[in-house]
């Protein structure tokens, strides 16, 4: 029922538009939260991007010099104060969706301001949507794989069992998602408050006996850097691009904790603990350059204190990997409420936090793809290769909205706008080009994962579109038919009828073959439409439109945000309230079925057609989605060619 006409919708505002929406719990147990929640993935990336980095500032097979850590270090510190404290914290928080922030939500926004219709909004939407599924599969192989092999850093005997026992560990995490993730996100913020303190804490030490490594506080030596070491320096600005990837989780975590919560937690917990073990990891590089192999888990004794860290390092990962996965959900469901992916099982796993869902579908496809990614792989190494593209991408498709944004919504000059945004879009191309250069090393995979999710994306919207065009070419319009039937109505039945439909101005395809074949018709009969806002939540007083178009039928509008699951007895009773008399134990609900057939002219490829014809066959069941209860529902087949 949801498709591309409810996006055209009018939105109703819900909540406040200062990132503090959906937020009950006190200002300190926000903070605590994001930081379990929001920092998990830029908090594990001290396990392998200083090494990453350097290696390529380096060569495969040198040492690293004095200069190259210095200018890696002063490229790492800085990417965190431009990329992430200035872009993010300081700037895109600001661009909320009556509260929520991340891709889909800024698409949302941008295409209000723009017009509904804008492809190109949509199409940028679809992008930076896509290469979201392509970090989320990259994040937990990566995290997890680089905290295991802290093992062979207590032991060399453990490294034969560092692969399976990280595809164990994946396995477990995408077991448990259908318990939900209530009574373990309790323990995220204190896990990850311990893991930022013990990075900072494990510097200290190494930055006293090297305090030369503070040079790279001043940006000149990230400058000299890149101009002295040519292509080197590029390949090397991919490696150092993974020490900010996670900031995109800072945005569309917005609506969960509100934008003061997560940008203290950034100024006086996160940064400096992320810099100070940057310096760390550089100033024992700097003292021994052969640690380069594994400076972080090097900054611990060796022995019990450095098993500690593994153990304290896979979990920090495995919240890492949570938070993206949880994410991935969040998106899916957005993205079904925006018409841009067929419905799917969607799963509530707790009663106070409506965020808090699973999708099962999702998540097997995550696990597969996660475990291949694994295997494939087998080090951190070569999954650091694939991992910069997606985020990238994903940094520069959000520069373009967050233009938009700023332009129409904020109301400033076109080129105050480009002024304020220009100089980050620059940095995130460089980076991406940067990315793009290690595509045959492994960053074929999320591009691949990227493109067969656009593919995906633009075929269900496309395909709904055309089909919605073609249904309205081909039914009654509902007034003239309303107005047949009160002028000579037929055998009528007690009680009341309901239909299902996208198209309120047509009548239902369920409504005209029961009346071709049954001959008869309720007492009272009501014309069901569920919208979708581009708002994220829609205020209950604005939940329900009714309207009455003749004695016996009536036309009732159900709307809700894009981050809400649609639940149609819920919204009814606020339409008791507002005076429509039913009773839902004789309230009869007609949905039609339809079987699509590709048409022999389209407005899409054979090949499209089929895929669209496939998708809409795996879609969820609309009983089911919009959680009408199965006894009530009559279901209609039609045949339809598309």
């Amino acid at each position: 029922m949801t498709n591309d006409a409810a996006i055209t919708a009018p939105e109703t505002a819900a909540v406040n538009g200062h990132g503090e929406a959906h937020t009950t719990a006190g200002f300190g147990a926000l903070t605590l939260g994001s930081i379990g929640v929001v920092y998990g993935d830029i908090g594990t990336s001290p396990l392998y991007a200083f090494r990453e980095a350097v290696t390529a500032a380096s060569g495969h097979d040198g040492l690293p010099t004095a200069a190259a850590v210095l200018g890696v270090l002063s490229l790492i510190l800085w990417a965190l104060i431009i990329v992430v404290t200035l872009k993010y914290v300081v700037i895109l928080l600001r661009a909320d969706n009556n509260g929520e922030g991340g891709t889909l939500a800024l698409m949302a926004l941008a295409q209000r301001a723009v017009g509904a219709g804008s492809t190109t909004i949509a199409l940028l939407g679809i992008i930076s949507g896509a290469l979201f599924y392509g970090d989320a599969v990259i994040t937990p192989a990566l995290s997890v794989l680089s905290a295991i092999e802290g093992m062979k850093d207590v032991t060399l005997k453990f490294e034969p069992y560092i692969v399976p026992l990280t595809v164990v560990i994946l396995v477990a995490l995408f077991a448990v998602q259908s318990r939900g993730t209530a009574r373990v996100a309790a323990f995220f913020g204190p896990i990850m408050c311990v893991w930022f303190a013990v990075l900072a804490l494990a510097a200290i030490h190494p930055i006293i006996e090297q305090p030369q490594v503070l040079y790279a506080l001043n940006p000149l030596y990230a400058v000299s850097f890149m101009l002295h070491h040519g292509l080197i320096g590029f390949v090397t600005l991919g490696a150092v691009f993974l020490a900010v990837t996670g900031a995109e989780a800072l945005y569309a975590d917005l609506g969960h904790f509100g934008k003061r919560p997560i940008q203290t937690a950034w100024l006086f917990i996160v940064l400096p603990s992320l810099a100070l073990n940057y310096l760390g990891q550089g100033a024992l590089v700097l003292a021994d350059p052969g640690a380069i192999v594994s400076p972080f888990f090097q900054l611990f004794p060796q022995g019990f204190v450095r098993g500690c860290m593994v153990v304290l390092a896979t979990m920090a990962t495995v919240i890492a990997s949570q938070a993206v996965i949880t994410g991935a959900y969040s998106l899916t469901r957005q993205a079904i409420q925006l018409g841009l992916l067929p419905r799917f099982e969607i799963r509530h796993t707790s009663e106070a936090h409506s965020g808090q869902i699973f999708i099962p579908r999702i998540n097997q496809l995550l696990l597969v793809a996660v475990v291949l990614l694994v295997l494939m792989f087998r080090s951190s190494s070569a999954l650091a290769s694939a991992y910069g593209i997606s985020v990238t991408g994903t940094m520069v498709v959000t520069a373009m909205m967050g233009f938009v944004v700023i332009w129409k919504v904020w109301r400033w000059s076109p080129f105050a706008a480009a002024a304020l945004i220009a100089p980050f879009l620059f940095l995130d191309l460089t980076f991406l080009s940067a990315n793009l250069l290690k595509v045959f090393e492994g960053g074929w995979v999320p591009l691949a994962l990227g493109a067969l999710m656009i593919i995906l994306m633009y075929t269900w919207r496309r395909g709904s579109r055309l089909l919605f065009e073609k249904s309205r070419k081909l039914e009654f319009p509902l007034a003239d038919l309303v107005a047949m039937l009160e002028k000579r109505p037929p055998q009528r039945v007690p009680g009341t009828a309901v239909f299902l439909t996208s198209d309120p101005i047509s009548a239902p395809t369920a409504l005209m073959h029961s009346l071709k074949h049954y001959k008869v018709l309720h007492e009272k009969n009501v014309i069901l439409t569920i919208e979708t806002a581009q708002t994220p939540r829609i205020d209950p007083s604005e939940r329900v439109r009714l309207e009455q178009i003749s004695p016996t039928f009536s036309k009732v509008t159900l709307k809700f945000g894009f981050m809400e699951s649609p639940n149609v007895p819920k919204a009814l009773a606020i339409a008791r309230k507002l005076g429509w008399q039913f009773d839902i134990m004789s309230t009869s609900f007609f949905l039609s079925r339809r079987a699509l057939k590709p048409a022999v002219h389209s407005g899409m490829p054979r090949w499209q057609d089929r895929l669209f014809i496939s998708l809409s066959r795996s879609a969820n069941d609309a009983t089911d989605y919009f959680q009408i209860p199965s006894g009530r529902v009559v279901e209609v087949g039609t045949q339809v060619t598309i």
